[in-house]
């Protein structure tokens, strides 16, 4: 607790860190809002549904706990990451937060419905302020811990981790129908190429994510 408490008192009084811990923190909001509309515009305009080469052959499964849930230890996971070892929220947080403003364009451009046959989400869930049922090229349960995954490449642990993490949900929006088999798909190619883009974007983030503040300066 001490080198933790030592570490926070180090990064907090830096000057550059703070930048990036507030921009990174503003970006990521901002990216919230800008999927919730997105997310409004593209329910609102969803068309017909179609034809699934997986969807059509298999029945639905009540992947309602495993969906909710999930989601809900994967995003406390990534917070106890961020308060674990706060100099990796910066990249983290902007990451997520490009992924997200990328995928809110994705799903604005191509309203396609909901398959006919999907599990019905709890409506009190919170998740539903994030999903709205239409907002579905590409899938953000299997980009967002791929994603996580590959930026956590260097350490094995957290970096299987997380891809196993991204292939469960993977599994479980195509079981539940949530989510067309080309969204799950494209969601790894989408995203590793996020993850270049985020390398090029925030080179210091990433500088200060992998050795610390003193990398900056």
């Amino acid at each position: 607790m001490r080198t933790l408490a030592h570490t926070y008192r180090q990064l907090f009084s830096n000057k550059t860190y703070l930048f990036a811990f507030f921009s990174g923190m503003l970006l990521f909001v901002g990216s919230l809002f800008i999927n919730f509309y997105a997310g409004l515009y593209a329910t609102e305009r969803a068309s017909n549904s179609v034809t699934d080469i997986i969807l059509s052959n298999i029945r639905v499964y009540d992947v309602d706990g495993a969906f909710i849930y999930g989601t809900g230890m994967l995003f406390f996971l990534i917070l106890f990451l961020c308060i674990y070892q706060p100099r990796w929220f910066p990249f983290m947080s902007k990451s997520i937060g490009l992924f997200i403003i990328i995928r809110s364009v994705f799903i604005s451009l191509t309203h396609l419905g909901p398959f006919p046959t999907h599990v019905i989400i709890n409506p009190l869930s919170m998740i539903n302020l994030f999903s709205f049922g239409a907002d579905l090229f590409f899938s953000g349960h299997t980009g967002i811990p791929f994603l996580v995954g590959l930026l956590f490449w260097e350490q094995p642990i957290l970096r299987v981790l997380f891809i196993t993490i991204s292939l469960f949900f993977g599994v479980v929006v195509l079981l539940g129908h949530l989510h067309y088999s080309i969204d799950v798909l494209s969601a790894f190619f989408i995203t590793y190429s996020i993850y270049h883009i985020c390398l090029v974007f925030f080179k210091k983030d990433r500088q200060i994510f992998m050795q610390g503040i003193e990398a900056v300066q």
